[in-house]
């Protein structure tokens, strides 16, 4: 009998979790002043997110910023005009939470996404997200937070049609679609004996291939890296070699055809390549309503991914190394 595992559960969860944060009020950010999103792993990858978000529906005129929490918490210049949004699932964590002191302390806006069950964060306002996990490997935390970033990011919007903020609802729907298209046992098969497993991504896909790597290194102890298409050609293909294997999430918008140029270069050089797109021919499929949302449902058949990859791998992605020597002995006694 094959394992199901609590990530298997919770990822089936994300919808029903982005429901309630869609419905909440949320604070509006000031279009006027700085906007800083900051976090840690994949709480920084939904920051970039939200950035490029505000980045794009703005055209530009307000250049939102994402920045690594360690960095926003020790040396990053914080300014009194500036509104800091933290993103932090259990709200503990050393560096986001430096992050707010030092915003507090320099007078900025702070705004701070947490958990349910976090304790009170010393902000000026407080966004609450999910339940706590019961896997390891988080999925419904990155989730909930695009969420509620995305709601933080509907106001900017100033089209005709407000085709992105009216798209935001549409999102537990887009995501409960893509849970019902067929998994990737297939795709999994593939590259799960790959020495190393190089993700794709183009534009608002390169946060989803970099939180695709964590969630694979979490979840199936695999070494994966995610990347732009560019990067990948620059340098990157002296490491190439047969033994690994990659995934390419095949952008809609023009890239100069540089994904398409890599999938060659990978085919040439013997590497075993999965595609994850909108297209129905694509190995992961998924669906969106609207193009720059595509993080937001992209992200679902490659959590997917990782709990498949673990089940054939005979990992345990709900507690990670937790209860496994040495990890148990050194990562029980770090505070992160």
């Amino acid at each position: 009998m094959s394992t199901t595992f609590n990530l298997d559960r919770q990822i089936a969860s994300a919808p029903e979790a982005m429901r309630g944060i869609l419905a909440a009020e949320m604070p509006d950010l000031d279009p006027e002043r700085p906007i800083i999103f900051t976090g840690i792993g994949t709480s920084l990858f939904a920051a970039r997110v939200a950035a490029g978000w505000i980045t794009m529906l703005t055209g530009g005129r307000n250049r939102a910023q994402a920045f690594d929490a360690h960095d926003m918490g020790t040396w990053m210049p914080v300014r009194a005009e500036d509104q800091v949004v933290v993103i932090s699932h259990r709200g503990t964590k050393i560096f986001p939470t430096a992050s707010l002191a030092r915003a507090r302390r320099a007078g900025a806006r702070t705004i701070a996404i947490v958990g349910q069950a976090a304790p009170e964060q010393a902000a000026d306002e407080v966004i609450r997200t999910c339940a706590n996990e019961t896997a390891g490997t988080f999925t419904v935390s990155y989730l909930s937070s695009l969420a509620a970033l995305a709601r933080l990011a509907a106001p900017f919007d100033t089209s005709p049609g407000r085709d992105f903020a009216t798209a935001v609802d549409a999102l537990p729907e887009a995501v409960d679609r893509t849970l019902r298209i067929p998994g990737p046992a297939d795709a999994a098969a593939k590259v799960r004996d790959a020495e190393t497993l190089l993700i794709v991504g183009f534009g608002a896909d390169l946060q989803t291939a970099q939180e695709a790597a964590l969630k694979i290194k979490e979840g199936a102890w695999q070494w994966t890296e995610g990347m732009s298409p560019e990067f990948a050609l620059h340098g990157t293909p002296a490491s190439f070699h047969p033994g690994m294997a990659a995934v390419v999430i095949e952008p809609e918008e023009d890239d100069g055809g540089r994904t398409e140029l890599l999938l060659s270069v990978l085919d040439r050089l013997g590497i075993r390549c999965v595609t994850a797109g909108t297209h129905p021919d694509a190995d992961l499929v998924f669906v969106t309503p609207h193009p720059l949302l595509r993080p937001v449902t992209g992200i679902v058949p490659l959590q997917r991914l990782a709990a498949e990859l673990a089940r054939l791998r005979g990992t345990d992605p709900d507690s990670m190394h937790g209860n496994r020597e040495p990890w148990r002995s050194v990562m029980t006694g770090i505070r992160l």
